[in-house]
């Protein structure tokens, strides 16, 4: 049965028959934006939204960033640059998905920050749902959700086009994940990367 985070709530990565997970997925979903059209209709509007990762060591050192222009990174996996959400309505599948295989990511990493922009400036509040789940699987199928997090419908976000998803993070040895769901004032992926270094580790 999967967790529903809530904001600044944390979880082991450990499976239940003892262990830990060594690769899981970080997926989000959302949605495209319905706008009222003339004569009373309705529209939809692409909404390209952009996941990114980024990794740092025990000093907080920037080491890598992983997001749509640079996919691959040292035990990290992007799926690809999802252009416009969900037009049809929520079909249960993530848009884009971030694939990081704790066995194989270098070991001087000792946190890694997962962040969602707004390409083109669409208002996060303007967009009808968006989550996050953390399960096993792969980009096309999950084996099992341990956490889902909802971060969209929340008046917090209105005005912001970057937030802080959540992060990974190393304690006493072993992987934890904390959910954050933190709105901030960036523009761009460098910037929220900055005040994810800055603010959120």
């Amino acid at each position: 049965m999967a967790i529903s985070l809530s904001k600044g709530q944390r979880i082991s990565l450990e499976k239940d028959g003892g262990g830990q997970m060594t690769q899981m997925c970080v997926g989000v979903n959302w949605g495209a934006i319905e706008k009222k059209g003339f004569f009373g209709g309705t529209k939809k509007e692409a909404v390209d939204l952009d996941a990114s990762c980024a990794t740092f060591d025990a000093k907080k050192e920037l080491l890598e960033v992983i997001y749509f222009g640079q996919l691959k990174g040292t035990g990290i996996q992007h799926s690809g640059d999802d252009l416009e959400g969900d037009m049809d309505g929520d079909d249960g599948l993530d848009n884009e998905v971030i694939v990081v295989n704790l066995n194989q990511i270098s070991t001087n990493v000792d946190q890694i920050v997962f962040v969602l922009n707004s390409f083109q400036g669409h208002d996060f509040k303007t967009i009808p749902f968006a989550s996050i789940r953390l399960y096993e699987g792969t980009p096309t199928r999950v084996d099992k959700i341990h956490a889902t997090f909802d971060i969209a419908n929340d008046s917090k976000f209105a005005g912001s086009v970057s937030m802080i998803m959540g992060k990974l993070y190393k304690k006493d040895g072993k992987w934890k994940f904390s959910a954050v769901g933190d709105p901030t004032s960036d523009k761009k992926l460098e910037a929220t990367v900055k005040t994810a270094q800055t603010q959120y580790l």
